[in-house]
């Protein structure tokens, strides 16, 4: 399980982050790939950007043979991404496919960073990919994802179905699992009696029924810790929360907003025994090149500026843990 957002602010500034839900971590650290790194690819794919015109990429994940496995990142022209589970409908194609753009699952967020400037641009690029189920290497197999990609103007979900690339705009800009985004979405129509709104009091026969207080126009918001519950929900949280000005403002916005949808430990067992729970959340600025991190055992929200870092390495860093 895992739920996705992007927002933007009064300038047109825009917030990305998600929930990273699982029954454990994989040693997952901040990592930073500069231009001019060097990253073996899946494929050969002579049209990928050069240490000279490639973008730098920070967010979180794993380094497997140099090669940077990023659960969601952003880069220095303000575009983002994410990958969330979806086990039972993710479809990739089995081999490369001749006269496509052949991109690995697992490199998939990177390549996309690494090439793209915005959504518009990767949009146009997905016309021509093929999504292939290669796994890194033999002890990591292939994830089943799907993706939400995000810039200051739009966002879109890209999917694999039928072995297919499916890409949605994604016009309330959120992201959970199961079943795909075009269902998801479509489902919000059972909520749209919602009102953040106190609703009015109401008279049955001689008696004067009046609301309990406010919140109450929220009953019937689905409480569970489904992807249709929280895409439900989030969407709703996500599109009703005000406007706020500044940066810390707009992170305060952004966790307290994936907070509406996190997972706690003990609700959510899996079928050995083991328990789902928000391992952490992420939060991506456009403005700042900031990356901030939380974590399930420690709340607090830690900063990793882009401009901190050592941009002219030539290889993906792995960040020590900000204090």
């Amino acid at each position: 399980m895992c739920t996705g957002i992007r927002f933007t602010d009064a300038a047109g500034n825009m917030y990305f982050g998600r929930n990273l839900d699982w029954t454990q971590g994989y040693g997952e650290r901040v990592v930073v790939t500069p231009a001019a790194a060097a990253v073996p690819s899946a494929f050969d794919r002579p049209d990928d950007l050069g240490a000279a015109e490639a973008r730098t990429v920070i967010g979180m994940g794993i380094v497997v043979g140099g090669i940077p496995l990023y659960f969601d990142c952003g880069n220095d022209a303000g575009l983002a991404v994410a990958g969330l589970n979806f086990p039972q409908s993710a479809d990739y194609a089995d081999a490369p496919r001749a006269g496509a753009v052949n991109v690995a699952a697992y490199e998939f967020p990177f390549w996309i960073a690494r090439n793209f400037s915005t959504v518009g641009e990767v949009r146009t690029a997905l016309q021509r990919v093929a999504v292939v189920a290669r796994p890194v290497n033999e002890q990591l197999p292939v994830a089943r994802l799907h993706w939400i990609v995000g810039d200051a103007r739009e966002s879109i979900v890209v999917e694999c179905l039928d072995g297919a690339v499916r890409v949605w705009d994604d016009d309330v800009d959120v992201l959970t699992n199961e079943p795909d985004f075009g269902w998801q979405r479509t489902n919000l129509r059972n909520y749209l009696t919602l009102s953040e709104d106190e609703p009015a009091g109401a008279r049955w026969g001689s008696a004067e029924l009046a609301p309990f207080g406010s919140g109450l126009g929220m009953q019937g918001m689905p409480g569970d810790y489904s992807g249709p519950a929280r895409f439900a929900k989030v969407a709703f949280v996500n599109t009703h929360y005000p406007d706020q000005t500044g940066e810390a403002a707009n992170v305060v916005r952004l966790y307290r907003t994936l907070g509406a949808v996190a997972v706690p430990e003990g609700c959510a067992r899996m079928a050995d025994g083991s328990y789902e729970k928000t391992l952490y959340t992420s939060c991506f600025s456009a403005a700042s090149l900031t990356y901030y991190h939380a974590t399930y055992e420690d709340p607090a929200i830690r900063a990793y500026p882009l401009s901190s870092c050592d941009l002219s390495a030539t290889a993906p860093i792995v960040l020590e843990a900000a204090a």
